[in-house]
């Protein structure tokens, strides 16, 4: 029993903070090489390749035994999931080089709001507007999505002082980035998470198909390496920016690479197979929090007393949400029974439906 809990309710929460404090650090990360010239589609596509590279190893050896037949239908939407994935990538970096990984944290707070309209339009999610569980849900998603706003732009005064003017590293409005660019990025960043809350949705139907997360997530690196090699060739056609030298950018390449897209999308869905995509957005707004700690710990920022209200904020926001998704387990006799069903998020939806 204990052991169930700690699998069922410990371990997601551990994990999905860990994809949002490694999500933090690889932004951080790509921003600092950005200034430093490093073009969005070198990133991109080396970080794909490196993911895919990775992953096969690790999908030929933990395979599952017991699989369904893999069809072509399936391959399609993993090809689908290809084109959502680059796509949004292409939007996100784009919008964090026009802006700040601070602005892609705030604007990560849109998917628990995106995915839990898309669930409820494709009827993967109950709407029971009368129901505690459905009015959490609700109030929930708008508290935390508020607490995260506030944590941006709401400063107040200052509780801990920068360690230095010269050495704290701004993740609010760059120097030198217009509120024209400051815009586009936002636009670019809200396609992004759209596009997130369309994969979270899409990859859960997937892995109900076809329950391998290694052997899926392989295969949509190497449907969105296909997919970006020849956009990000024609786009960079300059032949010296894929020349990399050992610097931030090659880190930033490597961490991605490494760590950042294998470790966030197994995690995620595996994350998605377990416990549902409304439970995997809902983490996001997490990551506002996240920046403000890794700022003040890792590179000497302020903390604000605007940071702390809207942390608190966020969090009862966030823990009312949770407190809706256990009730909703609870009342429906999954939590800590010996079912074998991993999706409860998706019990009346149909496969078939996609």
């Amino acid at each position: 029993m204990a052991w169930r809990y700690c699998y069922k309710d410990v371990l997601p929460f551990s994990a999905m903070v860990a994809v949002e404090s490694t999500n933090v650090g690889l932004n951080t990360l790509f921003k600092a090489a950005t200034l430093k010239g490093l073009s969005y589609y070198v990133f991109i596509l080396y970080s794909y390749a490196i993911a895919t590279l990775l992953l096969l190893p690790l999908a030929l050896i933990f395979r599952r035994p017991g699989l369904p037949t893999f069809k072509l239908s399936l391959l399609y939407r993993i090809f689908l999931l290809g084109v959502l994935g680059f796509s949004g990538q292409l939007c996100g970096y784009k919008g964090i080089e026009y802006s700040s990984p601070t602005l892609a944290s705030a604007m990560s707070n849109l998917t628990p709001a995106f995915t839990f309209i898309l669930a409820v339009i494709l009827r993967m999610e109950n709407l029971a507007l009368r129901s505690s569980i459905t009015q959490a849900k609700i109030i929930g998603t708008i508290v935390s999505i508020s607490g995260a706003l506030v944590v941006v732009f709401y400063k107040g005064p200052t509780i801990i002082p920068a360690a230095s003017q010269s050495s704290s590293i701004s993740l609010h409005f760059p120097l030198g980035s217009s509120q024209t660019n400051w815009i586009i990025g936002g636009l670019l960043l809200a396609s992004e998470y759209l596009l997130v809350s369309i994969w979270y949705i899409l990859q859960t139907q997937v892995m109900k198909i076809y329950p391998s997360e290694l052997t899926v997530v392989f295969l949509y690196k190497l449907c969105a390496t296909i997919i970006s090699a020849p956009v990000c060739l024609i786009a960079e056609g300059n032949l010296s920016d894929w020349r990399l030298k050992p610097d931030i950018a090659l880190t930033a390449i490597i961490f991605s690479g490494l760590f950042g897209f294998p470790f966030t999308t197994v995690v995620r869905t595996w994350g998605l197979h377990l416990k549902g995509p409304v439970y995997v957005s809902n983490f996001k707004p997490l990551s506002i929090v996240i920046a403000a700690a890794m700022g003040v710990i890792f590179l000497g920022d302020a903390l604000c007393l605007g940071s702390v209200i809207g942390a608190i904020i966020l969090s009862i926001g966030f823990y009312a949400v949770l407190w809706a998704k256990t009730k909703e387990e609870l009342s429906n006799g999954r939590l800590g029974s010996s079912s074998d069903d991993q999706t409860p998020l998706l019990d009346s939806y149909k496969v078939e439906g996609i």
